[in-house]
């Protein structure tokens, strides 16, 4: 997360040249992807938990 807000802000500050832009927006969506995908497990897990049972996470 801190390497996606840090890349943002590079971005946002204009004084990158577009080869940078474009390989850093790259990244970007890597990390977004991840970052999505991790919160997508964490809530599932939330879900088992609100049933009342903390049941094994499936491979």
């Amino acid at each position: 997360m801190a390497e996606l807000e840090a890349l943002v802000v590079a971005m946002e500050a204009g004084q990158m040249p577009l080869e940078g832009l474009l390989t850093s927006y790259r990244r970007g969506s890597e990390l977004l992807g991840y970052c999505r995908s991790c919160l997508e497990a964490v809530e599932q897990q939330v879900r088992v938990l609100e049933n009342g049972q903390l049941r094994p996470w499936p491979a």
